[in-house]
């Protein structure tokens, strides 16, 4: 099988890799698609995803979804041929969470993920023509989502868990400032989730007009505008440390933040004083627990996530479409993972 491969900073390769077997208790998925993440892109230009730095070859991608290709012993309820999507989540070790943490199984201290180097070895993640999957980390598609829908269930779930964070939207106004792909599903999330008004900020159009489509009722370009006032609910997905203090004033006294987008691990300068003038609740994000059947649910409902796809390719086009992916003004990059036409 092929597989989508980073072996250093710039070094991406299209390798050929033995087929894998399922063991028991393990599904055998042959992949379709994969959405290219800001991590994906940050192991392939740095050799490094925050912390987690890229000591061995690594398979990249946790965006992926396909058809069931085989099953392991013990696996049950199952059929081959199931469109499905992958929790790519694995709790390592004492599965067990201190009672303030109780479900919460996104902070557990110690989790493998799909396509990551924080563990030595390292975790592949999903971009090949086939990967073995624990049974429990499989989720069905349900009737009407394809699998290029299925592949952005993974998103789509960070989006959902950022919204759940921020408490009842119902009635009420949002500002996300960011609209790359989290930020837009956020936008999306934010509608599904009953927002009244969503408005959507960022520096560059083609992100605002794709936000549009994905329900934002007005957008900002903040290349040449400012941010809207007193907004009591506030998302903010750019990630960019630059922004915060324009984001903090925006919202209102005694609002909510809701950090979505990845800062630095490093120190950064920021102004923060609002923080504390303006009683503002900041809340981090982080990933999800099972918001993924959530947003398998939401896109079977009827939200429509095809506009935040800007691009697809080929897995033979793989460092074409990274490249892509890490360009100003794209936005969800797909791969097409099982040699069709993209």
């Amino acid at each position: 099988m092929r597989a989508v491969v980073v072996h250093g900073p710039g070094d991406l390769r299209v390798d050929e890799r033995p087929d894998p077997m399922p063991g028991a208790g393990e599904v055998l998925v042959a992949m379709e698609w994969g959405g290219i993440c800001g991590s994906d892109v940050a192991y392939w230009k740095n050799g490094a995803s925050g912390t987690a730095t890229l000591r061995h070859p690594l398979v990249l991608g946790h965006e992926v979804a396909g058809r069931i290709a085989g099953l392991g012993a013990g696996v049950s309820g199952l059929e081959v041929g199931t469109p499905v999507t992958v929790h790519p989540a694995e709790p390592v070790g004492d599965p067990r969470m201190p009672e303030r943490l109780a479900g919460r199984t996104n902070l557990h201290p110690c989790v493998r993920y799909f396509g990551s180097a924080a563990f030595d070895p390292h975790t592949d993640g999903g971009f090949s023509g086939l990967r073995t999957v624990r049974a429990d980390q499989i989720r069905v598609l349900p009737e009407g989502v394809d699998t290029a829908s299925g592949a952005l269930a993974e998103p789509l779930g960070v989006a959902l868990h950022a919204v759940s964070r921020a408490g009842d939207l119902r009635g009420r106004t949002v500002l996300v400032n960011g609209a790359g792909p989290i930020g837009a599903l956020v936008v999306a999330a934010a509608k599904h989730a009953g927002a009244a008004t969503v408005i959507a900020s960022d520096i560059a159009e083609r992100s605002l007009a794709v936000a549009r489509a994905m329900g934002a009722d007005e957008t900002v370009d903040v290349s040449t505008a400012t941010l809207p006032e007193d907004v009591e609910i506030v998302f903010e997905a750019s990630g960019a440390p630059a922004a915060l203090g324009s984001v903090l004033r925006a919202t209102a006294r005694g609002g909510t933040l809701v950090q979505v987008g990845n800062l630095p691990g490093a120190a950064v300068s920021a102004a923060l004083g609002d923080l504390v003038t303006r009683e503002i609740t900041w809340i981090g994000s982080y990933r999800f627990v099972e918001e993924i059947s959530d947003a398998l649910r939401a896109m079977a409902a009827g939200l429509v996530v095809a506009p935040v796809v800007s691009h697809r390719f080929g897995i033979d086009d793989a460092a074409e479409a990274l490249a892509v992916a890490a360009a100003p003004g794209s936005s969800k990059v797909l791969l097409r993972l099982d040699g069709q036409a993209a």
